[in-house]
Protein backbone atom coordinates (compact mmCIF):
# COMPACT_ATOMS: atom_id res chain seq x y z
CA UNK A 1 0.00 0.00 0.00
CA UNK A 2 1.19 3.47 -0.79
CA UNK A 3 -0.18 6.79 0.37
CA UNK A 4 -1.54 9.58 -1.78
CA UNK A 5 -2.17 13.12 -0.61
CA UNK A 6 -5.47 15.02 -0.89
CA UNK A 7 -3.59 17.60 -3.00
CA UNK A 8 -2.58 14.95 -5.55
CA UNK A 9 -6.09 13.46 -5.76
CA UNK A 10 -7.69 16.91 -6.11
CA UNK A 11 -5.21 17.87 -8.83
CA UNK A 12 -5.96 14.68 -10.77
CA UNK A 13 -9.74 15.08 -10.39
CA UNK A 14 -9.56 18.76 -11.40
CA UNK A 15 -7.66 17.67 -14.52
CA UNK A 16 -10.62 15.44 -15.43
CA UNK A 17 -8.92 12.14 -14.65
CA UNK A 18 -11.30 9.32 -13.76
CA UNK A 19 -10.13 7.78 -10.50
CA UNK A 20 -11.29 4.60 -8.80
CA UNK A 21 -12.21 5.97 -5.39
CA UNK A 22 -13.51 3.69 -2.63
CA UNK A 23 -15.19 5.25 0.42
CA UNK A 24 -14.80 2.82 3.35
CA UNK A 25 -16.82 4.93 5.82
CA UNK A 26 -20.25 4.06 7.19
CA UNK A 27 -23.32 5.05 5.10
CA UNK A 28 -24.27 7.94 7.40
CA UNK A 29 -20.75 9.40 7.03
CA UNK A 30 -20.88 9.04 3.26
CA UNK A 31 -24.29 10.74 3.21
CA UNK A 32 -22.87 13.77 5.08
CA UNK A 33 -20.05 14.45 2.64
CA UNK A 34 -18.29 12.48 -0.06
CA UNK A 35 -16.16 12.94 -3.15
CA UNK A 36 -17.93 10.42 -5.35
CA UNK A 37 -16.27 7.18 -4.35
CA UNK A 38 -17.86 3.76 -4.41
CA UNK A 39 -19.37 3.25 -0.94
CA UNK A 40 -17.94 0.05 0.53
CA UNK A 41 -17.66 0.16 4.34
CA UNK A 42 -14.55 -1.34 5.93
CA UNK A 43 -16.56 -4.19 7.48
CA UNK A 44 -17.51 -5.44 4.02
CA UNK A 45 -13.88 -5.42 2.91
CA UNK A 46 -12.77 -7.24 6.07
CA UNK A 47 -15.39 -9.93 5.42
CA UNK A 48 -14.28 -10.13 1.76
CA UNK A 49 -17.59 -8.82 0.37
CA UNK A 50 -15.90 -6.84 -2.39
CA UNK A 51 -18.05 -7.76 -5.40
CA UNK A 52 -18.63 -4.04 -6.11
CA UNK A 53 -14.93 -3.51 -6.82
CA UNK A 54 -13.54 -6.92 -7.81
CA UNK A 55 -13.18 -5.77 -11.42
CA UNK A 56 -10.66 -3.15 -10.23
CA UNK A 57 -8.09 -5.66 -8.92
CA UNK A 58 -5.50 -4.67 -11.53
CA UNK A 59 -6.25 -0.95 -11.55
CA UNK A 60 -5.29 1.89 -9.25
CA UNK A 61 -7.77 2.10 -6.36
CA UNK A 62 -7.72 4.98 -3.87
CA UNK A 63 -9.34 4.26 -0.50
CA UNK A 64 -10.52 6.97 1.84
CA UNK A 65 -12.31 7.39 5.15
CA UNK A 66 -12.68 10.14 7.75
CA UNK A 67 -9.05 10.38 8.88
CA UNK A 68 -7.06 7.80 6.89
CA UNK A 69 -6.94 5.02 9.47
CA UNK A 70 -9.81 2.80 8.28
CA UNK A 71 -8.79 3.30 4.67
CA UNK A 72 -5.23 2.19 5.49
CA UNK A 73 -6.67 -0.98 7.05
CA UNK A 74 -8.94 -1.49 4.02
CA UNK A 75 -5.99 -1.05 1.64
CA UNK A 76 -3.98 -3.70 3.47
CA UNK A 77 -6.91 -6.14 3.36
CA UNK A 78 -7.43 -5.43 -0.34
CA UNK A 79 -3.76 -6.14 -1.09
CA UNK A 80 -4.12 -9.50 0.68
CA UNK A 81 -7.13 -10.20 -1.58
CA UNK A 82 -5.06 -9.60 -4.71
CA UNK A 83 -5.59 -5.92 -5.49
CA UNK A 84 -2.36 -4.81 -7.12
CA UNK A 85 -2.34 -0.99 -6.87
CA UNK A 86 -4.08 0.25 -3.72
CA UNK A 87 -3.49 3.73 -2.32
CA UNK A 88 -4.59 5.31 0.93
CA UNK A 89 -5.73 8.94 0.99
CA UNK A 90 -3.67 10.42 3.83
CA UNK A 91 -5.72 12.39 6.33
CA UNK A 92 -8.99 11.23 4.78
CA UNK A 93 -11.98 13.52 4.39
CA UNK A 94 -10.80 15.74 7.26
CA UNK A 95 -7.67 16.65 5.28
CA UNK A 96 -9.70 16.89 2.05
CA UNK A 97 -12.14 19.37 3.55
CA UNK A 98 -9.33 21.39 5.13
CA UNK A 99 -7.52 21.57 1.78
CA UNK A 100 -10.64 22.70 -0.03
CA UNK A 101 -11.47 25.34 2.58
CA UNK A 102 -8.03 26.83 2.08
CA UNK A 103 -8.04 26.83 -1.72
Amino acid sequence: MTNITPEEVKKRLDAGEKLNLVDVRQPEETAEFNIGGIALPLGYIQSMQTEKIDDLKNEEVICYCRSGKRSATAALFMEQMGFTNVKNLTGGMLAWQELNQNS
